[in-house]
Order: C-alpha cells, then sequence, then structure tokens
C-alpha cells in the first residue's frame, strides 16, 4: 500500500510534525516549504531531500509536489490563506493552532471546508496529553458529577521570541493578543466537557513589565477571560508572554460530586470523589504515557488525523470544533478592548 505523501511549510514548529510523519507506517514527508533558507536547507539534508523538495514560494510548493497532505505550521498570520488554497488544490489540511485572527477569516475556511470536502483538523496536541485522556474517562465516567467551574492558567514567558532587544526587530508574536492563543487554554476544557462557549468576556492588565514596548500588546502582563457554556459551566482562563511565574500550565475542573486538579510545580496533581476517598489524592499528570516518537501527544493526534483522511470522516477537531476553540478568544478580546462587557460568542455549524 503506498504511503500519504506530505508536505510542511513553517519548519520551526513544523519539525516535530516532520518527524512524527516519517515515523509513522502510513507516511512520508516528501516536500517542505520556508522563507528562511538557511534553515529550509538545513532541514532539506536531514531528509536527505532534494531541490525539487525544498520550496521556498508556498505557491510552487503546493502546485510543484505530490502532495496528498499539507501541514501549516507557519505564523497565525498565514493561516487563512495557506489553509485556503491547500483545501483548494485538493489538499486535506493539519493546522496548527490558532486557526485565524479575525471571526471572518474563521468564516472563510469554514466554507472553504465544507464547499472542497477535505479532511480539516487543527493542531491542537494538547488534548492528547496522558493526563488529560485520563481526565477523560473520568469526566466521561460521570464522576465527578456537572462541571460547574474550570480555568486554566497558560502563562508562558517569550520576550525573546516577542522582539530581538539587541536589533530591536519585533516578531509576529509581538502583535498577537495573549487571549487570542487560547486553543491550548479552552481547548482541553471543552473536549473533556463536550461543551461549547456562548458568551465571553476579558480583561486587559497594563504594561507594567514592559512599558517601552506599550504599543504591542504581546507585551501586555495579563490578559484574563471569562466564558459561559451552554452547559452552564463558567470557564476563566488567564494568559501572558511576559509573566516572572515561568512556563505554566495549569487546569482544573470542578463538579458537583468531585475535582481535578493540575499541578503547579512537578508531576502530581489532585482529584477528589466523594463516596471514594476521604480527601484529595495525588493524580500522576504526565504528558506522554511511554519514551520515544509513538508516545508524544502529537503522535496521537496525527493518528486521528490519519483515520479521517483514510475514512474521509470528520476527525476530532474537524474545522467546527476548531472554531469552538478559537474564536472565543477572538470575542473575549474584543471585549477586553470595550471594557470587558459581555458579548455572544458565534457558533459554526455544518
Amino acid at each position: 500500500m503506498s504511503k500519504w505523501k506530505v508536505g510542511v511549510v513553517g519548519l520551526q514548529r513544523g519539525r516535530v510534525f516532520i518527524d512524527v510523519f516519517n515515523a509513522h507506517p502510513k507516511t512520508e514527508v516528501v516536500a517542505i516549504c520556508d522563507i528562511n533558507e538557511e534553515l529550509l536547507e538545513s532541514v532539506g539534508k536531514s531528509l536527505n531531500l532534494g531541490d525539487g523538495q525544498k520550496f521556498i514560494s508556498f505557491d510552487d510548493f503546493l502546485t510543484k509536489s505530490p502532495l496528498d497532505i499539507v501541514v501549516i505550521a507557519t505564523p497565525i498570520e498565514f493561516h487563512t490563506e495557506q489553509t485556503i488554497k491547500s483545501l483548494e488544490a485538493g489538499k486535506d489540511v493539519l493546522c496548527e493552532q490558532t486557526v485565524a485572527y479575525t471571526v471572518s477569516d474563521c468564516e472563510r475556511i469554514v466554507e472553504a471546508v465544507k464547499k472542497t470536502g477535505r479532511v480539516y483538523m487543527m493542531a491542537e496536541n494538547y488534548i492528547y496529553f496522558h493526563y488529560l485522556r485520563e481526565w477523560k474517562n473520568i469526566i466521561d465516567s460521570g464522576k465527578l458529577g456537572k462541571i460547574v467551574y474550570a480555568e486554566n492558567e497558560y502563562l508562558n514567558p517569550i520576550v525573546p521570541l516577542l522582539v530581538d532587544e539587541k536589533t530591536g526587530k519585533f516578531s509576529w508574536r509581538a502583535t498577537r493578543a495573549p487571549i487570542w492563543y487560547c486553543a491550548h487554554s479552552i481547548g482541553p476544557l471543552l473536549h473533556l466537557t463536550g461543551d461549547r462557549i456562548v458568551k465571553a468576556m476579558g480583561i486587559l492588565s497594563d504594561f507594567q513589565s514592559f512599558p517601552q514596548y506599550k504599543e504591542y500588546i504581546g507585551f501586555v502582563d495579563a490578559e484574563i477571560a471569562i466564558f459561559q457554556t451552554q452547559k452552564g459551566t463558567i470557564i476563566k482562563v488567564i494568559t501572558s508572554n511576559v509573566s516572572p511565574r515561568g512556563h505554566l500550565i495549569y487546569y482544573s475542573l470542578y463538579g458537583t460530586n468531585g475535582y481535578l486538579e493540575s499541578p503547579r510545580k512537578g508531576e502530581e496533581g489532585l482529584m477528589f470523589i466523594k463516596g471514594e476517598m476521604n480527601a484529595p489524592i495525588p493524580f500522576p499528570c504526565k504528558t506522554v504515557d511511554r519514551e520515544g516518537i509513538e508516545g508524544l501527544p502529537e503522535f496521537y493526534m496525527i493518528e486521528d488525523f490519519l483515520k479521517a483522511v483514510e475514512s474521509r470522516s470528520r476527525p476530532p477537531i474537524d474545522v467546527i470544533r476548531a472554531m469552538d476553540f478559537t474564536v472565543p478568544g477572538l470575542i473575549a478580546h474584543e471585549s477586553a478592548l470595550s471594557g470587558g462587557k459581555w458579548l455572544d460568542v458565534p457558533l459554526f455549524e455544518w
């Protein structure tokens, strides 16, 4: 059986996808694309790719390569056009989060998927963390009761990725509102609960840490969003690109019969279920379940994507679910800019 031919555009983040697809028995990476010629040559050499398999131009990459699948791992500002072009060229698409920066671009992508009938999946790898997959089983069993509140803290200090302070050059991330990058935050929570967000409000803090860069929204100290879901759950999310706390990914869900919390330090969170335990017990929160590529969250994600490609079915994070993971952050930021009023979140449907 011939392998699915994969092309990857954006080789910084895209390198992990290359490794996973090349390790998978059903796929092979046959083309790569990046505007950084040095990186393009380096990655191409490591993969033994010829000149006809390495592209600076995305249009050439798309039209001159025998691709079945396009993996988009470029900066978010390019996702919309590259996704639509790939779909219209008859390719199935695995696209990094976030889907897009505007609701109108999200609409364009949804329409392109519907029109072309191609498989589209958002590459939200966090829902494939090992402990979150275990949490999913617990929540689906009903042991926590009805989920009434959930929260996430996504603190990711990336100042060197926002600006090169030696040259003064700002990157694309400097103009990205922290809450726009919300799929790692609300994606797992919505996946765990099977819920959708219908209302959002947001609040922006000041630029106390980097007042010299206050014209760039990426340097805001923190952005907080509160969401209401269809099932009546309240979700709180705090995001920051500059927090001195260091990297933190924290989740908690509180039900009528118990709760789950991930760790703030180490690898043990907490679980409590009424009737089964008298006090909270430690819950191991490893992100992987085994060593090697086959233990990575990306491997499980790509497995689901390929199942959808083979069966011509909708993957777990299809284009509609991708919008559930993306649009609330766009609306929360709109709310923050308007003083924190509640706004309706548009829901996309098939």
